[in-house]
This record gives C-alpha cells, sequence and structure tokens, in this order.
C-alpha cells in the first residue's frame, strides 16, 4: 500500500512540474511586450490594419503592441515563425487571402496548418480593379475588350502568386474569355507604389491595399463583390461588367501558435473585438468600404476551411503553381 502510495505521490509531483509554465501563462499573461507579425512589408492592407489596432490593444492589455514586418513567400515567412514560437500568448500574425493558399503553393512551407490557432477574423472586403490614371481606359470593359483583341498585352498586379486577386483574375480571364499577363509583387505597397507610376496597367487589391491612390493615381474599373459597395455605388461589379459568376473578398485575421492556453486565446479574442468597435478602428475601415467583422476564433476557423475549399480547386483547375510567372 505504501508502494501505491508513493507511486501516487510522485505522479502527482510529476504533474505539479508540468503545469507551472501553463499556469504561469495563464495568470502572468500578458508577460511584456506582445509582438504582431505582418507577414507583409509596411505600406499593405494587413500592415495599416495592424497599425490601426496597436494603440487600443496596448492600452486593453496594458503592454505594448511590437509590430514586426517579415515578408516573404506570400506571407509564408512571417507565418512561420509565429507557427514556431513559444505557445504563450507573446505572439500573433495577421494573416491574409495569401494564408489560405500558402500550402498549396509552398513547399516546404516551414510550418503546418495544426501549428497555428485562429483568434479572430478581423475584416472582409471587396477588392478593387484599378489602374493608372494616365491609361485611358474608364470601364472594365474596354480593358477585356482590348484582352481579347490582343492578348497577353494587358498586365495585371497582385500581392502575389495564389493570391486572392490571382485566382479572381484567372476566373475573369476564363469567364471573359482574354489572356492577360500577371505581374506578382511583394505586397500591397510596392504594388500600389508600381501602379501608380504607371508600370502595370491594373492593380487589383483590396482599398486598404491600394493604399488611398484611388481617386488620385489610380482609377477604379470594377470592384469584385457580389453587390455594389453603399461607399463606391458608381463602381460596377466584376459580373456587371460582363464576367459572370466572378466574385471575391479579401479577408484579414489574426492567428497565433496552437497550443497558447485558453484563457489567453479569449482575452486576445475579446480584446480585438472590443478595439474593432472602437470609431478610431473602425470608421477609417468603414470608410474605406471594408466590412468589420471581429469574429469568434471558432467562427474563423470555419471560415477559413471554406476559403481553403474554394482556393484549392481554382489552384488545381488552374495548374497554379510558385513557377506559374
Amino acid at each position: 500500500m505504501r508502494t501505491l502510495t508513493r507511486r501516487a505521490a510522485l505522479a502527482a509531483a510529476g504533474l505539479s512540474l508540468a503545469a507551472p509554465a501553463t499556469l504561469r501563462a495563464q495568470r502572468a499573461w500578458p508577460d511584456g511586450p506582445i509582438r504582431i507579425v505582418v507577414p507583409f512589408p509596411p505600406g499593405g492592407s494587413a500592415d495599416l490594419l495592424c497599425r490601426l489596432l496597436q494603440n487600443p490593444l496596448t492600452q486593453s492589455l496594458g503592454v505594448p503592441i511590437v509590430i514586426e514586418n517579415r515578408p516573404g513567400a506570400g506571407g509564408a515567412m512571417g507565418t512561420a515563425t509565429v507557427a514556431r514560437a513559444a505557445p504563450d500568448g507573446q505572439s500573433f500574425v495577421v494573416v491574409f487571402d495569401t494564408h489560405v493558399v500558402n500550402p498549396l503553393l509552398i513547399k516546404p512551407l516551414g510550418y503546418e496548418e495544426k501549428d497555428l490557432r485562429p483568434v479572430c477574423l478581423l475584416a472582409t472586403a471587396p477588392m478593387l480593379a484599378a489602374t493608372p490614371v494616365k491609361r485611358p481606359w474608364t470601364r472594365m470593359e474596354e480593358v477585356i475588350a482590348q484582352a481579347k483583341k490582343q492578348p497577353d498585352t494587358i498586365t495585371y498586379g497582385t500581392i502575389g502568386v495564389g493570391s486572392l486577386a490571382h485566382l479572381t483574375m484567372e476566373r475573369l480571364q476564363d469567364a471573359a474569355g482574354c489572356k492577360m499577363v500577371h505581374v506578382p509583387y511583394r505586397g500591397g505597397g510596392p504594388m500600389s507604389a508600381a501602379a501608380s507610376a504607371g508600370e502595370i496597367d491594373l492593380a487589383v487589391a483590396s482599398v486598404v491595399g491600394l493604399g488611398g491612390q484611388v481617386g488620385s493615381t489610380l482609377r477604379a474599373l470594377a470592384q469584385t463583390g457580389e453587390t455594389r459597395s453603399p461607399l463606391r455605388p458608381n463602381i460596377p461589379t466584376l459580373i456587371e461588367s460582363g464576367v459572370p459568376g466572378v466574385a471575391a473578398k479579401a479577408f484579414w485575421g489574426i492567428l497565433g501558435p496552437a497550443g497558447v492556453p485558453e484563457p489567453v486565446m479569449q482575452r486576445m479574442e475579446a480584446a480585438l473585438q472590443q478595439a474593432l468597435q472602437q470609431p478610431a478602428v473602425r470608421k477609417p475601415l468603414e470608410d474605406q468600404g471594408v466590412d468589420v467583422v471581429g469574429s469568434t476564433g471558432k467562427a474563423f476557423a470555419a471560415f477559413l476551411e471554406e476559403q481553403e475549399a474554394i482556393s484549392s480547386r481554382v489552384v488545381q483547375e488552374k495548374k497554379i503553381s510558385m513557377s506559374s510567372d
């Protein structure tokens, strides 16, 4: 009987030694500055959204929020750093629509999907197809007509191979019966700058990703939502522009390493939802046609599964790979 008791005591002691790390994370979190990785260059939509959230999160959580830009591989490089980070709630990543297609295109990816846990779907938005103001087109139909007459002469920029904009434009070309040339960039900032300088014919990205250039150096020709945005009622959809069945929305969300204690994830989720309700965050987004969401982590996980299914179908049908362009 004494042997059994001794074993039970040793087992209990073992559990008590294993538990402190998790318990400390729950009690002390946040334990110092929280790092939010933006896996794209400064100036893109994920970067801008993250910087809107920075001050409200600092106030809510009581520690500095450090934004770290780590671009590369369509967001996979920066995302991998968070997937491999300690599950202590001190590191998170803002993902964009490339997140759902990267596992299909990048081998090795540097992490597995199970290494990350969704925290919150922040927002969604229709993308715009915009052209430099010095180009002659005023309607998307005109661009499509020229692409039909002169295949592979119209260039369009996106934030990378396999991005939502790239997949949407592949669908557009199939539906409209035309052929254009894809020019991938390393993020929304570089693409917007290139489009504003007239280096490409079209820039396809969310309004946030176009960096406020629409109406100044860029002219919007169409939007990718199923219906027109109330904030841009004069811009037709792709469907209205003669591209039946083609609609898509960009999205932004937050993920953390798998294994972060549940109380920490719940508090981060709540802090993000609270920040998104503040006028200083919400109004600039809504003014640009962004739909603020602020979902639960569970709802974001379901959303990602749906988006992955759509992207996988297009990638397979079009045989898209990182060497496609």
